[in-house]
């Protein structure tokens, strides 16, 4: 993990747009929206054009703004984890630095630095562990529950599969490209994706997806709909991504639209 309180080139240099706002009202109808604009935006670059005597000023300014926009969300990221910042202490390290009065040596700064890292560190580990403890509970529990519905069957990998639409279709083989509709939600519904609300189906080689995917698209008769629940060891185990916390039990709906023969294209499957 990088120094939490050490800014990069990109965030010292980026121009923040500090949006202005008169105390004046100006009453205006619905139909003026292009006007109320461009009044705001006239209003927003004289103030900006009074605030600064020259455009170095400006960028020097602009700097500090970009700075402080970064270190302020830094110390509210690190108040999340539990750190308590202060930012007049922020404030003073600064200060002292531009007045060449630092009360740290370079090497006592990046030492202090690394030991927040390391701290942050741990700390979000131990967040990690019991999250990932808790999607463990809540898919071992969601899987028992599905287990004992109708129509539900369970195959050596654990992998469980219910049929929602039957077909008579051909099955796919594991080097087979298929085509699909699917939608993925967490065992508490949430949905992290979904080939339905992109209006359009995934193509796909069988054998580059989840394991319980490639396994449980083979049971699959073309034209058929499953509903899949997937163990973490099936899915993606231990990674974990935004959509998706480690160890997440999945549950998919897919329906299978063909099987995709070698002279038609595929284009890869979007998953997290």
């Amino acid at each position: 993990m990088k120094p939490v309180l050490k800014m990069s080139l990109l965030a010292a240099t980026i121009l923040l747009a500090v949006g202005c706002q008169d105390e004046k009202t100006t009453e205006t109808t619905p139909a003026e929206p292009a006007k109320v604009e461009q009044v705001a935006a006239e209003a927003t670059s004289e103030k900006a054009t009074e605030a600064f005597a020259s455009e170095d000023q400006k960028s020097a300014y602009a700097i500090g703004a970009s700075l402080a926009q970064y270190l302020s969300a830094n110390l509210d990221q690190q108040k999340e984890l539990g750190l308590e910042l202060n930012r007049d202490d922020v404030l003073a390290g600064v200060s002292d630095v531009f007045a060449n009065k630092s009360r740290m040596t370079p090497e006592e700064t990046q030492q202090a630095l690394q030991d927040l890292d390391k701290r942050v560190s741990d700390i979000v580990a131990e967040k990690a562990k019991v999250e990932s403890e808790k999607s463990i509970k809540a898919g071992e529990e969601f899987r028992a529950e599905f287990e004992k519905q109708e129509g539900v069957a369970k195959t050596e990998s654990g992998l469980l599969y219910q049929v929602e639409k039957s077909a008579e279709g051909e099955k796919p083989a594991a080097t087979d490209t298929v085509q699909v509709h699917y939608k993925g939600t967490l065992t508490d519904g949430t949905e992290f994706d979904s080939s339905y609300k992109r209006n359009q189906p995934a193509t796909f080689p069988l054998n580059q997806v989840i394991p319980g995917w490639t396994e449980g698209v083979q049971l699959m008769p073309v034209g058929s709909k499953f509903k899949f629940v997937i163990p973490p060891e099936l899915a993606y185990g231990s990674q974990a991504n935004p959509s998706i916390p480690a160890n997440s039990t999945l549950v998919f709906e897919v329906e299978l639209l063909q099987i995709v023969k070698a002279d038609k294209p595929a284009t890869e499957l979007e998953t997290q």
